[in-house]
């Protein structure tokens, strides 16, 4: 840190992986205006470095996926939260935001409560499907606790958390001026959505399932196929010639605009199709120690945000050997030759605006009180 910078106010922030960058975008502009001298330093991608966070590592060396891939990663982890922990001293940091990285950041939480720091955990981890004790933990070590799942913020409360906000999800801020926007009934073409992940080995395994899904569906579609930054293009190179829209990543609003259905990796991206009406098949699969580990010990509950929101199965989840083609195939006819069955999915849709919506809260100016205090 140069001398310029040794006076102002510190504040440490961690974003683990490109999704939770984009969460952080969702308040991060308003907090810059509410902290014009406070000196932001962390763990980020360009999006952050862009707006003036002095990256102590870059988010593309932290981001990881599975209990595998985890446990590959954890010297490397090991070293980056003790410099972390060396670098909290050394620039007299008094508050962290900490954005999703569940794993790290809670391990986190504790060490940087254990030196005075305040912490601003946004979003609260899922505790609720896997470990609960951790809930009593975060009400010793976290300043306030952010949640953007609706029964979240009573689930925590009763274990102990006493400060927490429900914010709307992020999703939200995105899509928010675009809702009800999607197409409607008898619209043609009809046109559907292929988004397999954000994660090379994602695309790799599901890329080939839909498109081999869709030559055993009856019907005529567009296809719109929503490409990655994140994921190298070659792993789509192969199946170009079976598309007939691409859009990246960034488009993705557009491309839901246009879609009558989806097929989809389990992720946020189920939220964002939920938020256009779109009904959406979700499939997902793991490596088989991952699946292994994650049966014996975890949650047993929906796996996609938008049925996790919606508290029931909205949308098919066919996951691990349940993903595969003819399964895709059967979950998306149910729609197409059942308009009744198409049309309540919708309805149940509808819902979810209102569920994300959130407390009325400034979230930026609310973290901005707790460090411009520190």
């Amino acid at each position: 840190m140069s001398l310029s910078t040794s006076s102002k106010v510190s504040c440490l922030i961690v974003v683990g992986e490109k999704s939770g960058e984009e969460h952080c975008l969702s308040f991060f502009d308003n907090l810059l205006a509410y902290c014009p001298d406070v000196y932001f330093w962390g763990v980020g991608g360009d999006e952050l470095k862009k707006r003036g966070v002095d990256l102590l590592y870059h988010l593309k060396n932290f981001s990881s996926w599975g209990l595998v891939e985890v446990v590959g990663k954890i010297p490397f982890y090991l070293r980056a939260s003790r410099e972390i922990e060396r670098k909290i001293e050394e620039r007299k940091t008094e508050t962290a935001i900490l954005v999703d990285f569940q794993e790290f950041n809670f391990r986190l939480a504790k060490r940087l409560h254990a030196k005075g720091v305040q912490v601003l955990y946004f979003v609260a981890p899922q505790a609720w499907a896997w470990r609960p004790g951790r809930a009593k933990i975060l009400g010793r070590c976290v300043h306030t606790l952010f949640s953007i799942i609706p029964f979240e913020k009573k689930w925590f409360q009763e274990r102990g958390v006493k400060r927490v906000i429900s914010v709307p999800h992020p999703v939200y801020h995105r899509f928010q001026c675009t809702f009800g926007k999607g197409v409607k009934e008898g619209d043609s073409p009809r046109y559907l959505a292929i988004l397999p992940g954000s994660r090379n080995f994602e695309v790799a395994y599901l890329l080939p399932l839909f498109i081999k899904a869709l030559g055993r569906i009856d019907g005529e579609f567009k296809k719109i196929l929503v490409c990655a930054n994140s994921v190298d293009y070659r792993l789509y190179e192969p199946y170009l010639r079976e598309i007939d829209v691409v859009y990246d990543d960034k488009d993705l609003g557009t491309a839901l605009e246009k879609s009558h259905y989806a097929l989809a990796a389990s992720g946020t991206v189920t939220l964002s199709c939920a938020l256009f009406g779109v009904p959406t098949v979700v499939a997902y699969k793991a490596s088989l120690i991952t699946d292994f580990l994650f049966s014996f010990f975890a949650y047993k509950g929906f796996v996609s945000l938008a049925n996790i929101v919606c508290g029931e199965g909205v949308y098919p989840e066919l996951i691990q050997e349940r993903a595969t083609s003819f399964n895709v195939a059967m979950a998306l006819g149910q729609w197409i030759h059942h308009p009744e069955e198409e049309a309540l999915c919708r309805k149940k849709l509808v819902k979810i605006q209102d569920l994300i919506g959130g407390d009325k809260i400034d979230v930026a100016k609310t973290m901005a009180e707790v460090i411009n205090r520190c």
